[in-house]
């Protein structure tokens, strides 16, 4: 174990900054083409996305007003249930008053019927304001899932046209990413999380540029003649004072 460790020492101190800013700029280049290949795909990715985020709200939607349809049919139901049942005591009240002997029984049954009848009256009344409903909620469910076929339907297409260029471009990305993962295995983690980092930070993936006609092949601004030189000596690895992209001679791999 112990001369293991001793091995990766010694591999460690071999590699010089020039080494490691060769490697630095073979893993930009790498890194710059797997990104031309990633801009073939434009925004696809992100229009599937965004159409699976609303394939999904919309589905939650459908549910809910099924849901909601569902309760209108229950209110509906016991609606009628009961409706029948005043229905059924108002005939029953009726038979029962043709053989009423006196006054007091007559009117107490009258008060029944009336009671029954105005039951009636607002079941009718709440069935139409429920039948009124489940008919919105209908047509909210029709243009709803209307809607849903529509973006499933722009979803397989978009899908397809994703795999087709994924296809045409799958292989070589592949071969590019390991050719990456071999670029990193030679630089050092520090370095090369501000490598990861510059790239995140700048628009266009350039963590490592040339020095090119005096100015940082990034940003563009004039380098001081001490520093080119410093750049040109390949003796460490120098950053852009203006926008902190790693600098290197242009003249290096000549």
């Amino acid at each position: 174990m112990a001369k293991t460790a001793k091995k990766t020492t010694k591999k460690a101190i071999s590699i010089t900054a020039e080494d490691k800013l060769k490697a630095l700029y073979q893993l930009q280049c790498v890194d710059s083409d797997i990104d031309n290949i990633r801009v073939v795909r434009g925004e696809l990715p992100l229009e599937i996305q965004d159409l699976e985020d609303d394939i999904t709200g919309l589905d939650t939607r459908m549910k809910k007003l099924k849901e909601e349809l569902a309760v209108l049919d229950d209110s509906l139901s016991a609606s009628r249930l009961k409706k029948r049942g005043s229905k059924a005591l108002i005939k029953k009240y009726d038979k029962q008053i043709e053989n009423i002997k006196n006054n007091r029984e007559y009117e107490s049954l009258s008060k029944e019927i009336e009671f029954q009848t105005l039951e009636v009256e607002l079941c009718e009344k709440k069935e139409k304001e429920i039948k009124a409903k489940q008919l919105m909620k209908e047509e909210v469910i029709l243009t709803t899932n209307e809607i849903l076929k529509e973006r499933n339907k722009e979803l397989k297409v978009k899908n397809s046209e994703l795999d087709e260029i994924t296809k045409e471009t799958e292989k070589e990305e592949k071969r590019l990413l390991r050719k990456s993962d071999k670029a990193q295995g030679v630089i050092e983690e520090r370095l090369l999380n501000a490598y990861n980092r510059i790239r995140t930070n700048v628009r266009n993936g350039l963590a490592v540029v040339s020095v090119d006609r005096d100015a940082c092949g990034g940003c563009f601004n004039k380098i001081p003649p001490q520093r080119q030189l410093d750049i040109k000596m390949h003796k460490k690895v120098i950053v852009c004072e203006h926008c902190g992209r790693i600098l290197i001679d242009a003249n290096m791999f000549e």
